[in-house]
């Protein structure tokens, strides 16, 4: 159910269609306020694929008068980027980034 619902967030947010067998759980992680992240991990996409999809997705909800969910989409090549971008994050979004290019380097 979990890798279900993770497929569909993840084509709600980006726009990238991925069928759920194709996401592995990669972690679980608890926020300093209780919150609970469970963290899928999807094959590997050129960065040029996902911002197409990504564009796509904004132009549809345009299309549609419907706001996005997001309205940008940014890569990191490490978690000092997180710095740079505007607005709240999530309190494990750093050592998730963090801990997932350790994991893929």
């Amino acid at each position: 159910m979990l890798r279900h619902n993770a497929a569909r967030e993840l084509a709600e947010e980006t726009g990238i269609d991925t069928p759920p067998q194709d996401l592995a759980l990669w972690t679980v992680t608890r926020g300093t306020t209780g919150n609970i992240g469970v963290h899928f991990t999807a094959p590997p996409r050129p960065a040029a694929f996902i911002r197409e999809r990504f564009a796509a997705l904004l132009a549809s909800a345009a299309v549609t008068a419907q706001e996005p969910e997001l309205d940008k989409i940014a890569l990191l090549e490490r978690p000092a980027d997180l710095e740079s971008l505007p607005g709240p994050h999530t309190d494990y979004l750093t050592p998730i980034i963090d801990r997932y290019l350790q994991a893929t380097s």
